[in-house]
């Protein structure tokens, strides 16, 4: 190669390989300070876009679990108001049993008819303001949300729903309450009578036990249901926050290497880049 003054190839060639260098030290940096390999579409445009998606499906999954316990938590409510009602329906069963006993008289009746009495109030109680979150009511007559179905997103598409419909256990309970020897207890006056309102009451609390028992029984199944969802969902979140991690995450030991690696060569790239540009004052001294 001639000696040139108006070129100096190899400076040139060392300038190249230099800005190639500090490109390549400057990935392996805004690597390691992100943590993310991938840091703009430039670094990878279809694994940015796989992992865009992998990481939308993590967030309404998380979304969905949050709704599944939001639901849980909800039918639990309910489920927990129903057990009590199933207790006030055992002691008027007693009542209703002692009641239908010919050993009683008006006064006994009259004791027998204020219990009951207080129970059937405190059922519809339970009933209207049984209420979940910020005063939504679940199981009034009139405006509980559960007195029609009740539809839960338990995941990240539109099609992983859950419906919950208890509207017609919910209104054969109502039905048995309102049963004219259940609502009117043990308050006709006359002895007799009080007698075979206990017994036809004693039906219509088995028919009111049969009615919560079944609405339990649909919250239970249900909850259930929940239970595995919110497991599933879970499962998937994991491993597909695992995949994204895989396009997303910077391998750090990989990238330490790399950054070691550039930095040795900018370092000797800029000795050899000095010594190149000593060749133009070599060739001035043939000058003297």
């Amino acid at each position: 190669m001639a000696l040139s003054i108006q070129s100096n190839m190899a400076s040139k060639a060392i300038q190249n390989q230099l800005g190639r260098t500090n490109n390549d030290l400057s990935v392996a940096l805004e690597r390691l300070g992100s943590g993310f390999k991938i840091n703009s579409a430039k670094d990878d445009a279809a694994g940015l876009q796989i992992a865009n998606r992998l990481n939308a499906q993590v967030r309404g999954q998380e979304a969905a679990i949050y709704n599944s316990n939001n639901a849980m938590s909800m039918l639990q409510t309910a489920e927990g108001a129903f057990e009590e009602m199933t207790n006030i329906a055992y002691r008027m069963k007693e009542l209703a049993t002692q009641g239908a006993n010919g050993t009683n008289n008006t006064s006994e009746y009259t004791a027998l008819s204020s219990e009951f009495g207080a129970l059937s109030d405190e059922l519809t109680n339970i009933l209207s303001n049984t209420s979940y979150g910020s005063g939504t009511k679940l199981l009034d007559e009139t405006d509980g949300k559960l007195q029609d179905a009740v539809t839960f997103q338990i995941g990240a598409t539109g099609a992983e729903t859950l419906e919950v419909d208890i509207s017609t256990q919910l209104g054969n309970i109502t039905t048995a309450m309102t049963a004219t020897e259940f609502a009117a207890g043990f308050a006709s006056g006359d002895v007799a009578q009080d007698q075979t309102d206990a017994k036809a009451i004693m039906g219509q609390v088995d028919t009111l036990l049969n009615a919560i028992g079944a609405a339990r029984s649909e919250l239970g199944a249900s909850m259930n249901r929940l239970d595995h969802s919110i497991n599933n969902v879970t499962n998937m979140m994991e491993n597909t926050q695992s995949a994204a991690g895989q396009l997303m995450d910077a391998d750090f030991a990989k990238e330490t290497s790399n950054m070691t690696k550039q930095q040795l060569l900018m370092n000797s790239g800029i000795s050899v880049l000095s010594a190149s540009n000593s060749t133009t004052q070599m060739i001035g001294s043939l000058l003297r």
